[in-house]
C-alpha cells in the first residue's frame, strides 16, 4: 500500500478491520506531518475504507526525566502539527492522559489503528498494552530510521564497523519518499475531549510539570523550524563539515538532534536532501555515516540491550576494566551539585555544562570529552554512569534519547575498543584537555560559551 517497503510494517495484534467510524493514527513517536509514513499509511486505510482520518497525541504529565524544557519543545512543534493537519481537514485529538489508554478508548469507534515507532522501553510497553487491548487491528509503520532496526540487524551489534556494512548494504532501498495523500473526507467536525494547544506556555504549565530547567536557548520546536536549520546547514555548513566538525568555536554541525529525537523531521528526508546538495561526496559521506550509521547504531543498541540505561549494558570487558580500577584514587571528586552547576577546576568541562544547561544543546565533541571527565572526577564507575545520564536527560533537549543513551555509553567503552591500561579509567579510551587544545581553540570556547 502507497509504496511503503513491508519491512516498515509491522502488525501488533491480529484483530480484524472493523466497520466504524473513523481510521485512528496514534501519533507517538513521529510528531510531524512532512514525510511521516505512518501518517500516510493511515490516510491510505481511511480513503481506501472511505472513512475518517483521526489523529492522536497523548500528553503524559510524568514521562520520565522530562521537564519544562522538553514539554515546551515537544509542545511547539504540536501545535505546528494542529495547524497543518487542519489543512487537509484532520483532527488532531491531544489528551492529557497516559497515551496507551487514551489510544484504547477512542479506537473502539475506529476501523484500524496506525501507530510510529520508538525504541525505548516505556515507549514499547505502550504499544504492547495499547495492541493487546485493542478490539481492531493495531498496525506499526516504522519511519524515524532510514534502515528499519530488524532488517539492519537481528542483533546487538558490537561497534560502528559490524553494522556499517549492513546498514550500506540495504540504504538505497529505504531511502524512499512515500506519496503523502490526502483524505477524502474532513474530519474536522468531530468533538471529541481534548486540550487547545494555542498557548503553548499555558498548556506547559498546566500540567504542572518539573520547571527546574527552563526553555532551551535558541531553540523552538516545530518541523518549521527544523527545514530551517536543515537548509542552513546544506547551504552554509555542510560544505566545511569534514574539517570543521571537531570545532565547537565554529560549529558546523545540523543542530537537528532535538527534532529527530522529537520526530518533528525525518531522517529519511534529511538524508535525502543532503544526497542531491550542491557540495563534495565526500562531505554528504561524512554526514551520512552520522546521522544513519552512528544514529541507527544506537538505535540498534537500545532496541536489542534492555539494560541500555545502566552500567549493566556496558560490554563486558568495559564493565570489568572499570570495576578493578573502582578504587584507585581520583585526584579530584565532584559531588552531583558541583557538576551541575560547573562548579569544577576545569574551565572546559564548565563551558561544555554551561552549554547544555543554557542552550539545550553540547557539541558533540565536548559531549565526549565531558562523560570522560565524569567518569574521572566520580567515586564509582556506577556513580559516574548515572550522573552523566542525568545531567545529560534532565538538560539536552534529546535527553532520554537512543543517541543520548549510546553516547554516554560510549564514554565508558560502549562501541569502542581496549586501549592503553591506565589508572581509573582501565582499558577505556582517555580523554584530556590536551587533546581538546591539538583539535581547536579550547580557550575561545570557553568565552563564547561565557557570552551565551
Amino acid at each position: 500500500m502507497i509504496g511503503l517497503s513491508e519491512e516498515r510494517i509491522k502488525r501488533l495484534n491480529s484483530a480484524d478491520v472493523r466497520d466504524k467510524e473513523y481510521v485512528l493514527y496514534w501519533m507517538q513517536s513521529s510528531q510531524r506531518v512532512h514525510c511521516n509514513m505512518a501518517l500516510a499509511y493511515a490516510v491510505s486505510w481511511a480513503n481506501k475504507l472511505e472513512k475518517l482520518l483521526v489523529v492522536y497525541f497523548g500528553l503524559t504529565r510524568d514521562f520520565p526525566e522530562a521537564n519544562l524544557r522538553h514539554y515546551v519543545f515537544m509542545v511547539e512543534g504540536l501545535h505546528e502539527v494542529e495547524a497543518q493537519l487542519a489543512d487537509i481537514g484532520v483532527k488532531l485529538v491531544v489528551q492529557v492522559q497516559f497515551p496507551e489508554k487514551g489510544v484504547v478508548a477512542l479506537s473502539k469507534d475506529a476501523c484500524l489503528t496506525v501507530v510510529d515507532k520508538g525504541y525505548l522501553k516505556l515507549l514499547r510497553q505502550w504499544y504492547a498494552s495499547a495492541a493487546a487491548n485493542l478490539r481492531c487491528p493495531m498496525v506499526q509503520v516504522e519511519d524515524n530510521v532510514v534502515i528499519p532496526v530488524e532488517t539492519a540487524s537481528n542483533k546487538e551489534e558490537y561497534s560502528a564497523a559490524t553494522i556499517r556494512p549492513k546498514i550500506n548494504r540495504n540504504r538505497d532501498q529505504f531511502l524512499q519518499m512515500c506519496p503523502p495523500g490526502e483524505p477524502k473526507k474532513a474530519s474536522l467536525g468531530l468533538r471529541f475531549e481534548g486540550i487547545d494547544l494555542a498557548d503553548v506556555d499555558g498548556v506547559v504549565s498546566s500540567l504542572g510539570v518539573d520547571a527546574s530547567v527552563g526553555k532551551a536557548k535558541g531553540f523552538q520546536g516545530g518541523s518549521i523550524q527544523a527545514e530551517k536549520r536543515l537548509e542552513d546547514f546544506l547551504e552554509n555548513k555542510l560544505p566545511n563539515y569534514i574539517d570543521l566538525r571537531n570545532d565547537p568555536t565554529v560549529d558546523v554541525t545540523s543542530n537537528l538532534s532535538p527534532y529527530l529525537h522529537f520526530g518533528q523531521i525525518s531522517p529519511v528526508s534529511v538524508a535525502l536532501q543532503v544526497l542531491v546538495a550542491d557540495t563534495p561526496a565526500e562531505a554528504k559521506e561524512a554526514y551520512l555515516e552520522e546521522l544513519i550509521v552512528r544514529r541507527e547504531l544506537a538505535t540498534n543498541y537500545t532496541y536489542f540491550n534492555r539494560d541500555y540505561d545502566s552500567f549493566a549494558g556496558l560490554p563486558n570487558w568495559a564493565k570489568q576494566t572499570l570495576e578493578k580500577h573502582a578504587v584507585d584514587v581520583r585526584e579530584y571528586l565532584y559531588p552531583l551539585e558541583e557538576l551541575e552547576t560547573a562548579q569544577t577546576h576545569d574551565p572546559y568541562w564548565n563551558a561544555a555544562q554551561n552549554q547544555m544547561r543554557l542552550t539545550g544543546k553540547m557539541h558533540g565533541y565536548m559531549r565526549m570529552y565531558w562523560g570522560k571527565k565524569i567518569l574521572e572526577w566520580t567515586k564509582t564507575p556506577q556513580d559516574a554512569f548515572k550522573t552523566a545520564l542525568h545531567l545529560n536527560n534532565k538538560y539536552e533537549i534529546d535527553g532520554r534519547d537512543p543517541n543520548g543513551y549510546t553516547g554516554v555509553a560510549w564514554c565508558f567503552g560502549k562501541h569502542d575498543r581496549p586501549w592503553k591500561e591506565r589508572p581509573v579509567f582501565g582499558m577505556v579510551r582517555f580523554m584530556n584537555a590536551n587533546g581538546l587544545k591539538r583539535k581547536f581553540d579550547a580557550d575561545k570556547y570557553v568565552k563564547q560559551v561565557k557570552q551565551l
